[in-house]
């Protein structure tokens, strides 16, 4: 498809084109401009809606009541479909800390989605182990009987399994073992996020001198803020380079906390992640989250039966959304932070995560109240009836 879309604010690496214009020629975006519009095929008017790039979830459990750690294939699909139609072009599949064969298996059913090359919604880049070498101060909703040492030989079989999938694996560096996995992970390509983890500053700083360069959902499930004894969330907001998952939902995190990152590390620092389970989407009620049963109260997930926090309800375009409306960043920041960022942390900035000539053709449309109009994957509709009805 050949299509040239007009009147539009569209947010480009270079700042707001207003108005501008993107030319899509096929899967892939053919030129960007603002002013006289070039000679081409169809045009259509996004009257004046926002065109930003698709969005980048790193750390998604599931939605719309369909699991990522399920080893059906149709269900991976239905939970990529689901985050498609909120703006997110692009996700790992989140594995919670399960029975190692479960990990294995889910492992093993995104490794055949991605080999397959269509996830029939939002693309699964690959998979995210969010433990098991996790610390059991820290465990959060994860549960400690399912959390394991380091150990080598089963990091070994999860590559094997993965086979190149594997793209994410959290742990906490003070557990004894965890510099070297740090170090074997990052050898085979795989981004180390530290994350559940009571680490001090120095255990941390040996941990991204290893090769650590992410950081799981920032403030949560870590070593409070200490003045006199600063552990991960501090060494991680100070260190060049290193990318920090930001939970921006006003539950999770303050948003004058929010903002303190934002102003610490900068959108190029932070990525904006839904760690969204199988019940975004679905409202209050009894879910599931890997093996533990989890309740949503006005839209909050705990643990059942706990005031712990079970991962999140959000979406990503509400996760931008918020971040202009309430954490009061330019839209270009935040969409960095939603897209570029995670894009670089994947290693894929030079085939999404901006608008930029040569770029996929993964486009999302939002109105003035940056609600979503339209999404565009691969230079295909998937969604935009909000955008022509107008």
């Amino acid at each position: 498809m050949n299509l040239l879309l007009t009147n539009a604010r569209v947010v480009t690496p270079g700042g707001v084109l207003d108005p501008g214009w993107v030319d899509v020629r096929g899967t892939t975006i053919g030129a960007v401009g603002e002013g006289p519009l070039p000679e081409t095929g169809e045009q259509r008017s996004v009257n004046g809606g926002w065109i930003v790039p698709g969005l980048i979830d790193l750390h998604v459990h599931g939605g719309g009541g369909a699991s990522l750690l399920s080893p059906d294939p149709a269900e991976l699909r239905a939970a990529a479909q689901f985050h498609a139609s909120h703006g997110t072009a692009r996700l790992l599949a989140s594995i919670v800390s399960a029975p190692l064969e479960e990990m294995l298996n889910g492992l093993a059913a995104v490794r055949d989605l991605v080999r397959a090359g269509d996830s029939g919604g939002s693309t699964v880049a690959g998979s995210h182990l969010e433990g098991p070498f996790l610390s059991r101060n820290r465990a959060g909703a994860h549960d400690p009987d399912h959390l394991l040492a380091p150990d080598e030989a089963v990091l070994d079989r999860m590559l094997e399994i993965a086979d190149g999938t594997l793209r994410v694996i959290t742990l906490a560096p003070e557990l004894p073992g965890a510099l070297d996995l740090v170090r074997r992970a990052v050898a085979a390509g795989v981004v180390v996020a530290l994350g559940h983890s009571d680490a001090d500053r120095d255990t941390v700083a040996s941990a991204f001198d290893a090769g650590a360069s992410l950081v799981t959902h920032l403030f949560n499930a870590m070593r409070p803020l200490d003045h006199r004894d600063p552990g991960l969330a501090t060494t991680a907001l100070v260190r060049p380079g290193v990318v920090c998952e930001l939970i921006n939902d006003g539950v999770h995190l303050h948003d004058d906390t929010a903002r303190l990152a934002f102003q610490a590390a900068g959108a190029d620092r932070i990525a904006l992640v839904t760690d969204a389970i199988p019940a975004a989407g679905l409202g209050d009620g009894a879910h599931r989250l890997g093996p533990a049963t989890v309740d949503v109260t006005d839209g909050v997930a705990r643990i059942a039966g706990t005031d712990t926090l079970a991962g999140s309800t959000l979406t990503m375009d509400r996760a931008l959304r918020r971040a202009v409306r309430d954490l009061g960043l330019p839209v270009a920041q935040a969409v960095r932070a939603a897209a570029t960022t995670p894009a670089r942390v994947l290693a894929e900035q030079d085939a999404r995560g901006s608008i930029a000539p040569g770029l996929a053709a993964d486009l999302l449309v939002l109105d003035d109240e940056l609600e979503v109009a339209a999404v565009m994957l691969g230079g295909e509709w998937i969604s935009s009836g909000r955008l022509f009805d107008r």
